[in-house]
C-alpha cells in the first residue's frame, strides 16, 4: 500500500490488516520500521483531532515530524499543491498527510510524486483514516461487522465520514442506513424519522452540520434541529441495550446530541479519539514499511544494472 486516498481503494483484507495492527499497538506492541522516516502534515482546513492524532502517531513510530504551516507556506503565493509536495519530497520527506477543501485533490499528485500521500480529508469526498478508526471502534465493541445495523445521522451529502464509512461498512457486511433532512441525503436513500431506525440500531453515528459547505442557509435553528434530528435523552432511552453512540467530532452539544449524552455509558466519542492514534500508527507503519521495501527493491535493481 503506497498511499491511502480513499476507502474505495482498500480491500477488505487490507482493512482488517490495519485494524489488527491497531490492536497490536493498543496492546503495547512495537513498530517494525527499519529506519527513521520524515513526515509532513499539510492541513489547509482547520483540524484538532486528525492533525494532532497523526502527529502523535508519527512520533510514537519514531518518525521525524517536519513542521508545515499552511498559512505561511508558498501556497499563499499561488504555488500549486503539486509543487509544494514535490518540493517537500526533494527536501527528503517520505510521506505527506494532507487535508484540503477540494474533492479528490490528490489526483494531481498521482503522477510525478514519489513520496507517500495520506488523505486526511478531501472536501466532501473521503476521510479514510477516520473511517478506519471508526471501524476499529466498532470491531472492539462487537467483534464483527456482519449484520450490524449502523445508522448515520445528519449532514450526509457533505460528509466525507458518511461516504467513507458507507463504502467500508457495507462491504464488510453491515447494514448501513441514513437519517437526515430530505435535502441532505445527496445520492443516498435516507429515512426522515427516528422511528424508522432508532430501536434496532446497533450503532448511532452522528454527524456535525457542515455549515461551511452549504451554498445556501438551511432553515434549521439549533433547537429545531435537535428536536427533529438530534439524539435526545428520550431517544437514547429507546436504544437497544448494547447499542453505542459515535461521532467523529467536533461535537455541537445540544444540536446533534444532548449534552448529557456526550460522555454517557453508551458514548464512544472520546474513545474514538484514543483509537485514532493506534489506527493512524497502523496506517503510517503499513505505508512506510511498504515504501522501505519498494526503495530497497529499487536500489537492488539499480545495483544489478
Amino acid at each position: 500500500m503506497k498511499n491511502l486516498l480513499s476507502m474505495e481503494h482498500l480491500s477488505n483484507e487490507e482493512i482488517m490488516m490495519i485494524l489488527n495492527r491497531a490492536q497490536h499497538f493498543e496492546n503495547g506492541g512495537n513498530p517494525v520500521l527499519q529506519r527513521e522516516f520524515h513526515v509532513a502534515n499539510l492541513f489547509f482546513e482547520p483540524s484538532t483531532r486528525t492533525k494532532t492524532s497523526f502527529e502523535m502517531a508519527e512520533r510514537r513510530l519514531g518518525c521525524t515530524v517536519i513542521p508545515f504551516d499552511a498559512e505561511f507556506s508558498s501556497t499563499t503565493k499561488g504555488e500549486t499543491l503539486y509543487d509544494t509536495v514535490k518540493t517537500l519530497e526533494m527536501i527528503g520527506i517520505d510521506a505527506v498527510v494532507i487535508r484540503d477543501k477540494e474533492d479528490e485533490y490528490y489526483n494531481e499528485l498521482l503522477e510525478g510524486i514519489g513520496c507517500a500521500v495520506i488523505n486526511a480529508g478531501d472536501g466532501a469526498g473521503q476521510h479514510p483514516s477516520q473511517s478506519l478508526l471508526d471501524l476499529y471502534t466498532i470491531q472492539k465493541e462487537f467483534g464483527r461487522f456482519e449484520d450490524l445495523n449502523i445508522t448515520i445521522v445528519g449532514d450526509i451529502s457533505h460528509s466525507r465520514v458518511a461516504k467513507s464509512n458507507a463504502t467500508a461498512l457495507t462491504r464488510l457486511g453491515a447494514n448501513v442506513r441514513f437519517l437526515c433532512p430530505p435535502a441532505w441525503a445527496g445520492n443516498f436513500e435516507a429515512a426522515h424519522s427516528w422511528d424508522e431506525v432508532l430501536e434496532d440500531s446497533d450503532v448511532i453515528m452522528l454527524l456535525r452540520i457542515q455549515h461551511e459547505r452549504h451554498s445556501v442557509s438551511k432553515n434549521f435553528s439549533k433547537e429545531s434541529y435537535h428536536a427533529e434530528y438530534g439524539l435526545t435523552i428520550e431517544r437514547e432511552q429507546r436504544m437497544k441495550e448494547r447499542a453505542i453512540i459515535m461521532h467523529p467530532a467536533p461535537v455541537n452539544r445540544d444540536v446533534e446530541i444532548a449534552d448529557a449524552l456526550v460522555e454517557c455509558s453508551r458514548s464512544r466519542i472520546f474513545e474514538q479519539v484514543r483509537n485514532g492514534v493506534f489506527t493512524r500508527m497502523a496506517i503510517l507503519e503499513t505505508i512506510l514499511k511498504g515504501r522501505d521495501q519498494y526503495d530497497n527493491s529499487y536500489t537492488k535493481c539499480e545495483a544489478t544494472q
